[in-house]
């Protein structure tokens, strides 16, 4: 029986993502061509892989044990044939890394441009997220997320900064206007602007200082969402709306050119740096395993 490759690589993408859009915007693909390649897989296995319905594509019992089994198979395939890469006199293809917003803004401006120049055969998709993903359903290569996130069956590998500060900042109006805490617990009376991450916690604020761990749940007038809405939060900090707390890599500018000054320094908590990871495998792809040398090489000569 002869099967088509990529109408077996589209059953696994839609049953992996629960969906044909879903699958379609992971890799590129339209929504279409995939319903019509999983219809003529059905029809030459003659059984049914997917049940279809207008909110949600699941896997059959029958799908479920194929993809079981193909989905380790598919991966064996691809890594075998992305060894021809090597041969290569410059790694070719795409590697798609899902990494949360402040790892765009704060991690990768100084890896992603020479990168690029020592292999312009890469293409290089950046999917940013807060959400920890399943980096195979979402059709990415790796990730970048801090410790307590990272996935016990995962290669993890140090990128960025190996040690961060959370940060607390206000403008020097707000300060004239409203005075400046001398204690965390002191933020307690004073308006602060907070994140609320994809799963709808907003994290409390956390100092700790000679031993001494602090935390509080301050009140404030705004609440964004993590990610590059945490640029609005700036904003209002900015214009005397309230204290923010963030990065400190992500304020640093602010405090370089004045707009915020920072408070509370000697109780700013500091935690790791993030990893990049990746799921092990015999033969990572030749884009990634450029990728994976080129950090390690950065870190080293750094």
């Amino acid at each position: 029986m002869l099967i088509d490759l990529s109408d077996l690589r589209a059953f696994v993408a839609v049953a992996r993502c629960g969906g044909f859009r879903e699958a379609g915007r992971a890799n590129n693909t339209g929504a279409s061509s995939l319903s019509e390649a999983v219809s003529r897989l059905e029809a030459r296995l003659g059984v049914r892989l997917l049940n279809r319905t207008t909110r949600s594509v699941a896997a059959t019992e029958a799908g479920v044990r194929l993809l079981d089994r193909l989905g380790p198979a598919l991966g064996e395939v691809e890594a075998a044939l992305d060894v021809l890469n090597f041969f290569r006199d410059r790694p070719a293809g795409t590697l798609r890394l899902n990494v949360p917003a402040s790892a765009a803004r704060l991690v990768l401006p100084r890896i992603v441009p020479p990168f690029l120049a020592a292999y312009p055969d890469i293409r290089l998709e950046v999917i940013a997220e807060e959400s920890f993903v399943d980096l195979l359903a979402a059709g990415c290569d790796a990730g970048i997320r801090y410790e307590e996130r990272l996935e016990q069956d995962m290669i993890a590998v140090p990128i960025g900064p190996r040690e961060q500060r959370f940060a607390v900042a206000g403008s020097p109006s707000y300060f004239e206007k409203h005075g400046r805490p001398d204690h965390p617990r002191d933020l307690l009376s004073h308006a602060c602007l907070r994140v609320r991450f994809p799963s709808g916690v907003i994290p409390v604020w956390e100092f700790e200082r000679d031993g001494e761990v602090v935390k509080v749940d301050p009140p404030g007038p705004l609440v964004v969402s993590a990610g590059t809405a945490s640029d609005l939060a700036i904003d209002a900090a900015i214009a005397g709306s309230g204290i923010i707390g963030l990065f400190e890599d992500w304020l640093r500018p602010n405090f370089d050119n004045s707009t915020l000054e920072p408070v509370l320094e000697p109780w700013w908590q500091r935690f790791p740096g993030p990893f990049l990871y990746y799921p092990g495998r015999r033969y990572l792809p030749a884009p990634l395993r450029a990728f994976v040398d080129f950090v390690t090489a950065q870190r080293s000569s750094g």
